[in-house]
């Protein structure tokens, strides 16, 4: 089973390995999540959605449905 950006919980992080969504990896990719970057989830909203990560130097808050996109070890 893969592991996604979604599975995580609040202060672990991850490499991004790829994704699972070939429309939307471009979206991902534009915003800075490329793989072989180091991400971490910041901050989890009080009912689960959105998430804030740092990746690539600046904070990013994404919808669990685009989070379990982004596949990482």
């Amino acid at each position: 089973m893969k592991k996604t950006v979604a599975d995580l919980n609040q202060g672990e992080s991850g490499v991004i390995q790829g994704y699972t969504d070939d429309i939307l990896y471009l979206k991902l990719m534009e915003m800075g999540c490329l793989p072989g970057t180091r991400i971490k989830v910041n901050f989890t909203a009080p009912f689960g959605d959105p998430i804030s990560i740092d990746v690539a130097g600046y904070n990013l808050s994404l919808r669990l449905s685009e989070a379990s996109n982004i596949i990482i070890e």
